[in-house]
């Protein structure tokens, strides 16, 4: 387990804005981590959904080795293949436009707010958002983030953003009008629990978008890239947006987000509107090309569904034999509700039985492990919450 220097080094020297789990990892394989002491713990959180194609691909290593030792970063100011190279991946691979680059998911977030305002204009400022979604923690990302909890220290927010339920039908046609210039979602909201967003509403919210010329902004950043199954989530509910925010495993570990905008609308932002220094760096984008050419696989998506699948039955079991409440899943992307407010102690027991998930709420466990994850271990973790859970 935990270092106790290391963990009193850290408590000194960083800013405690995580309640850390007591371990520290020293290497990774695949959906696989060992501490010092080499024990094997079974990652079933993928740094949430950021490493997609498990920890340390041979592919993404080798790109990053390979490109390291040429160049890893000139800035914005000048070409470089690997980011055109990588714009035109995501370009052919969803909306087909063309693409803005930054760091974070947040950072996309805040890039599509702003596309989203200035395709508006003045008197075209407003922006619905749904309640408990996630996206992110900087100013405009928070503002459209669903969470008061998350919010209230740091009001007053970015202004003109309205939040519905994620199954109001009636509440969303009432907040979309003729100021709205953007409606951003989530198809799964993920930092909750893994509640996916009715489809009834997403088809509403589209047909709003049209309806009042304001644009539909997904956030695909903890669902995208074949985290559910296809390689974006919306493809599986018929829905197409304006705009799509990635992120998370877009560079198998390596920081990089981006926004890509139908043709229609990736023109809006021109040179002096945004930027980024560091954004699609050689480095990150050889990164990225290389755990794209896995993700994009569709016996890897296939395989992710089919797991999935098994999980998610292995999950309703506990329902079936009241150790959970509810069970939710799309794809390798699952939660479980408790009976009683011990999520951060499943958590940590589970930790001792060496399998990482984390709790969303008092009450929820979540779970995103790898996609490259074995059956057997997805199999050992269901065993192992039932090993856990009478216990709490």
């Amino acid at each position: 387990m935990i270092d106790e220097v290391l963990a009193q080094r850290e408590a000194a020297a960083v800013m405690q804005t995580y309640r850390r789990q007591p371990v520290a990892f020293v290497r990774g394989e695949g959906a696989s981590l060992f501490d010092a002491d080499g024990r094997r713990y079974v990652d079933c959180m993928a740094g949430i959904s950021m490493n997609n194609v498990g920890h340390c691909h041979p592919a993404v290593v080798t790109a990053i080795q390979q490109q390291a030792a040429r160049l890893i970063n000139v800035s914005n100011l000048y070409y470089t293949e690997p980011m055109v190279a990588l714009a035109e991946w995501i370009r052919d691979h969803s909306l087909g436009g063309r693409v803005y680059f930054c760091n974070s998911g947040a950072e996309a977030t805040e890039a599509a707010l702003k596309l989203a305002r200035k395709h508006g204009g003045p008197g075209k400022t407003e922006v619905v958002a749904l309640v408990d979604g996630f996206h992110g923690r900087t100013y405009g990302a928070l503002s459209l983030t669903g969470q008061p909890g998350k919010q209230e220290a740091f009001r007053p927010l970015v202004p003109g953003v309205h939040h519905v339920e994620r199954d109001d039908l009636e509440g969303l046609e009432a907040a979309v009008g003729p100021a709205t210039c953007a409606i951003f979602l989530e198809v799964v909201q993920g930092e909750v629990g893994v509640h996916p967003v009715p489809v009834e509403m997403i088809r509403l919210a589209r047909e709003l978008a049209d309806r009042h010329g304001a644009l539909l902004v997904i956030d695909e950043i903890q669902t995208g890239l074949a985290r559910t199954g296809p390689l974006f989530a919306y493809q599986d509910v018929g829905v197409t947006p304006d705009v799509m925010c990635l992120a998370k495993s877009l560079g198998g570990g390596v920081p990089i987000g981006a926004v890509v905008a139908t043709p229609r609308f990736d023109a809006v932002l021109q040179p002096g509107d945004h930027g980024s220094t560091f954004a699609a760096s050689p480095l990150a984008a050889a990164a990225a090309l290389a755990s794209c050419a896995v993700l994009g696989d569709a016996a890897l998506q296939q395989s992710v569904r089919v797991k999935g699948a098994a999980l998610l039955a292995g999950l309703e079991g506990l329902v079936e034999d009241g150790l959970a409440t509810e069970a939710r899943g799309r794809g390798l992307m699952c939660a479980i509700d408790l009976p009683r407010a011990r999520a951060a102690e499943a958590v940590e027991a589970l930790l001792a039985e060496g399998f990482l998930v984390n709790n969303t709420s008092p009450r929820t466990v979540r779970m995103l492990p790898p996609l490259v994850i074995d059956a057997e271990d997805l199999d050992a973790l269901v065993g192992a919450l039932r090993r856990v859970l009478p216990g709490l």
